[in-house]
């Protein structure tokens, strides 16, 4: 068992003490009885743990949080993109919504292509034409509708006071702005709101958005309409005009989420919730789970040779089928109730071999027999003292999405059209291929990688868990849930530990530094595997999560990014 220190003790007891205690974020768990969030921005952190402070439920703090990072966090926070939710009602029900992106109504599957069938290098990357139809707003107003208990105006005034009267920048934002500035020298609307007047912040400058808050205010005021129609949809479809981009008035009025059945699992004893098609990531979770569940893994150990080959042997099954089978179910039958069946998963692993790799290429994805997201991305994690569980993660795909921003409004757009089979078995910016299934076609979703999840025994609350990363996201989250299930660590050592991932193709295990010791490495060569380290030393993942246990929210910020995890 991993032993907690004397600090750590007396946290836990304060927190359960004196309720209105608000612990700062660390690299130790934070700790609260009555209501947790934890996510990228301190700052939205604080937002929704204040509407759970004036009695506002867990749904009601996901979404003035949601709104808050739009303005804190500008690289995946957004009201320019779109993202899924999974929510654990109190009564133990559990619910997902679907406010994915769609592809607009012109679109077409050859549309990056250029005579020769090949691909127009950046333009489903860096172009107007990279955007798909914004979700975020329609899917935060109709959870707010749905499933809280306060208004529009009381939780959206957080994140229109922070965009109007701007904030002191950290480090990292200030950092982020730099690197970001060369990308963006053809769009002065975007140069205007990342730079004071073309020259770049500095860390301790005070960042203000005029445009955004005039934008959420018409929100505020308007709701729907005040987005999807009006002065800002109409300066959304000028832009597009104007830059050669595909989304227009039709586009934006018809835009709707969707409420779908969340991908149910079981393992050892506990129960998984999370999301379903067009989010790849809770089959291939529940998948990997069941492939992993036969074997010991608490017996094997955590980060032993015998171990990381048979997570990493498990990982390549399912991403095969991944590129094969996993597309927008409007649009396509994906075979899901065969993909997350555990027979299903023991004749895909029947052919694993304990001493040897399995080569991509001869694996292939599986015959189901039925009919045939980026590192900016965020996720974060909150919980009332009624139970109420909400996993979120949204997007804009890149960091920054294309990198353009509509004028007049502040909003940034995204560029998910990438996330299609632009080109058969043709990769994209993840490295990740697809095919029929994921092919673009007019008004559909595009397949995402994004994996919000929540994870109960018994029917009652355990863990909340996701992450940005791109195809990473679901072996981050995987990561996570074995680490506490298997390996019985607190949340704070599950989010921390050194992280490993494989996708199918390419096929190479990309790990962190600390992920491998030497021998176990050695050992994993021996069987075949290759590797790379993480670029830059970047770390994998970003999973902001909460753990309940004896009546205490424990939360953990991922150490490998800035953010907050705010207990009360």
């Amino acid at each position: 068992m991993i032993c907690r220190s004397r600090l750590s003790q007396v946290l836990i007891l304060l927190a359960c003490l004196v309720p209105s205690l608000t612990l700062a974020a660390s690299p130790e768990a934070t700790y609260g009885a009555n209501g947790m969030v934890t996510s990228r921005s301190a700052l939205a952190s604080e937002v929704g743990v204040e509407v759970l402070r004036d009695g506002g439920n867990a749904v009601d703090a996901a979404v003035a949080t949601a709104f808050a990072l739009a303005v804190t966090y500008p690289s995946a926070g957004n009201i320019g993109g779109g993202g899924f939710a999974v929510i654990r009602l109190p009564d133990g029900k559990v619910v997902t919504l679907d406010h994915r992106e769609k592809a607009p109504l012109s679109a077409h599957r050859d549309m990056y292509l250029d005579e020769a069938g090949e691909v127009i290098r950046g333009l489903s990357t860096s172009s107007h034409k990279a955007a798909g139809v914004p979700g975020s707003v329609d899917g935060l107003l109709l959870l707010l509708e749905t499933h809280g208990t306060m208004s529009r105006k009381r939780l959206m005034a957080p994140a229109i006071r922070l965009a109007r009267n701007g904030f002191a920048l950290d480090f990292d934002l200030a950092r982020q702005f730099r690197r970001r500035l060369p990308s963006m020298e053809a769009y002065p609307a975007s140069i205007a709101k990342f730079s004071d007047d073309g020259k770049a912040f500095e860390a301790g400058d005070r960042w203000r958005q005029p445009d955004l808050a005039r934008t959420l205010a018409r929100i505020f005021g308007k709701g729907r309409a005040g987005f999807y129609e009006g002065p800002v949809a109409e300066k959304i479809v000028a832009e597009m005009e104007s830059g050669g981009g595909d989304i227009t008035r039709a586009d934006l009025a018809q835009y709707r989420s969707v409420w779908r059945d969340p991908v149910r699992g079981t393992y050892r004893g506990h129960e998984i919730w999370s999301m379903g098609p067009p989010s790849s990531g809770g089959v291939l979770l529940v998948q990997i789970l069941n492939m992993l569940e036969p074997f010991n893994l608490a017996e094997l150990g955590w980060g032993s040779a015998a171990t990381v080959h048979l997570m990493v042997e498990a990982e390549r099954r399912a991403y095969a089928d991944r590129a094969e089978h996993l597309g927008d179910p409007d649009y396509y039958a994906v075979p899901q109730a065969a993909l997350t069946d555990k027979a299903y998963a023991s004749r895909r692993f029947s052919d694993f071999d304990p001493d040897r790799v399995a080569a991509s290429d001869a694996i292939g994805p599986g015959d189901t027999n039925l009919p045939t997201e980026s590192r900016e991305t965020t996720h974060f994690s909150v919980m009332d003292g009624g139970g109420m569980m909400v996993a979120f993660t949204t997007t804009l795909n890149s960091g920054y999405g294309n990198k353009i921003v509509v004028p007049g409004t502040g909003i940034l757009l995204n560029n998910e059209m990438n996330d299609f089979s632009i080109r058969r078995d043709t990769p994209n910016q993840f490295d990740l291929i697809g095919r029929d299934a994921n092919a673009i076609e007019p008004g559909k979703r595009m397949l995402s990688s994004m994996t919000p999840t929540i994870v109960t025994k018994d029917a009652e609350p355990l863990l909340i868990t996701g992450s940005p990363g791109g195809s990473t996201i679901i072996t981050t989250t995987l990561q996570v849930i074995v680490n506490v299930i298997d390996h019985g660590m607190g949340i704070d050592d599950a989010v921390a530990a050194p992280r490993f991932h494989h996708q199918w193709k390419p096929d190479t295990v990309i790990h962190e530094s600390r992920a491998l010791s030497p021998d176990t490495k050695a050992l994993l060569e021996e069987k075949g595997h290759s590797f790379r380290e993480a670029r830059f030393g970047r770390g994998i993942g970003d999973a902001n999560s909460i753990l309940f246990r004896d009546g205490v929210m424990h939360g953990a910020k991922d150490p490998r990014a800035q953010g907050g995890a705010v207990g009360y």
